[in-house]
């Protein structure tokens, strides 16, 4: 098993290219079975849980060119597909498998998809995306850890109220809506960008969509009629990118990030600013200035555009060399701080009261070896890494890799001490 080995790092310095965004991957590589042509992706990750699901894709009868030789271009062709059913195997692996339900529910009017796993930061229910599909016409089961639905009329286009936002249950909701029969509206529907983009390449295959980027999305089906779908380009990873400009606050560095769009992180930017970082950007570039001292403050995680639950655990770390007292609560998911008790481990004077943490800004941190949790609490440590006397060890990147293109040699890039080791 690997793990990161994490020096005290002096200032860093230099570019950082940001990568395709895994959370707009991913609902855009399950759209492609309502393709009906070959569809051509541009600016793909090169993480774990884009391999997963293309896994799983090729499982179900496609066909995926190869993302191994380095490149961040692939082609998927669904037309083969015949099989529908998602198994545990791979479904337990990552929780945005339940994508597929939507799209195979849609195309073929039955599918088994297993429950999900995913990252243990709380119950994320798949509640909301059955109600929906119930609502649209679909008979469903829970059997054995398996979601079985059949659609005996085909899906049919109808009101729809999510009873909280949610992102994949909007992104599931509409792809199955794309092949309905009849208009689909969804209310309090999620304003992400990366289901905007997933709203505006269905669009312009087709798939008359209104609303999009609003809580309110309006989706003209195509009664089972499969779709032609253009290539396309992944948005940026706005969560890498968010992680960088933490990096480079808390090692008082300047860093330029490319291929990055700073409208997806208004939130970010609008709380780094505010702790007293100097932040300028183009339409393509971002760059964080020096800044001697970090000024504490407080965080509260909305849904898009608030602040992303995402970043949480990086402005925590962050926190912990603030001045002040900052103080950052939790609302979206119930057990997302148990990097807390790692970077506790490390020095930090952090409380927990609730979903709320209260962090003492100033501690010296000391390197340890700490474990990953979750996905961004492994970012975290990697931040807490950068600036902890001694070495610091992060074990569990598995978790890391899943949503981090080569993070280890972009810190490296830039001037970090941090290599990868096996255990």
């Amino acid at each position: 098993m690997n793990y990161l080995q994490i020096n005290r790092a002096n200032t860093l310095n230099g570019n950082i290219k940001i990568s395709g965004a895994k959370n707009a991957a991913l609902p855009l590589i399950a759209m492609t079975i309502l393709a009906k042509n070959r569809v051509d992706i541009k600016n793909l990750p090169h993480v774990v849980d884009i391999k997963t699901l293309l896994k799983l894709l090729s499982n179900l009868g496609a066909s995926c060119s190869d993302l191994s030789n380095g490149s961040d271009i692939i082609s998927i062709n669904t037309s083969a597909l015949h099989e529908t059913k998602a198994t545990y195997d791979i479904v337990r692996t990552m929780r945005a498998s339940i994508l597929v339900l939507g799209p195979i529910l849609a195309r073929f009017g039955h599918c088994e998809v297993s429950l999900p796993g995913g990252c243990a930061i709380g119950q994320r229910p798949v509640d909301l995306h059955l109600k929906a599909l119930e609502q649209m016409g679909a008979v469903i089961n829970i059997e054995a850890g398996y979601i079985h639905a059949t659609a005996p009329d085909g899906l049919k286009g109808c009101q729809i109220i999510f009873d909280k936002i949610t992102v994949t249950g909007t992104a599931n909701i509409v792809m199955a809506a794309a092949l309905a029969k009849g208009i689909t509206t969804i209310t309090n529907a999620a304003r992400e960008p990366e289901v905007v983009q997933l709203c505006e390449i269905l669009n312009a295959s087709g798939v008359k969509i209104d609303g999009i980027s609003t809580g309110v999305l309006t989706i003209h089906g195509t009664d089972g009629k499969l779709v032609d779908i253009a290539e396309f380009s992944v948005i940026p990873d706005r969560i890498e990118a968010g992680t960088y400009l933490c990096a480079g606050a808390i090692t008082n560095s300047e860093l330029t990030l490319e291929n990055a769009n700073h409208k997806h992180l208004g939130a970010v930017i609008a709380k780094l600013e505010e702790m007293g970082n100097k932040i300028s950007f183009t339409d393509t570039t971002i760059t964080i200035h020096p800044s001697k001292v970090q000024k504490h403050v407080k965080i509260v995680t909305q849904e898009y555009p608030g602040f992303p639950t995402d970043m949480q655990a990086q402005f925590l770390a962050l926190t912990t060399q603030a001045d002040g007292t900052s103080i950052i609560e939790e609302r979206l998911f119930e057990n997302r701080f148990m990097h807390v008790s790692e970077l506790q481990r490390m020095g930090a004077d952090i409380s927990l009261s609730g979903h709320t943490a209260t962090i003492v800004g100033g501690t010296k941190l000391s390197g340890t070896d700490v474990m990953a949790t979750d996905l961004r609490a492994s970012s975290a440590l990697v931040l807490a890494g950068l600036i902890a006397d001694g070495v610091t060890n992060v074990h569990r990147i598995y978790h890391l890799d899943r949503g981090y293109d080569s993070l280890e040699v972009k810190l490296q890039n830039v001037g970090a001490d941090i290599k990868r080791l096996n255990e």
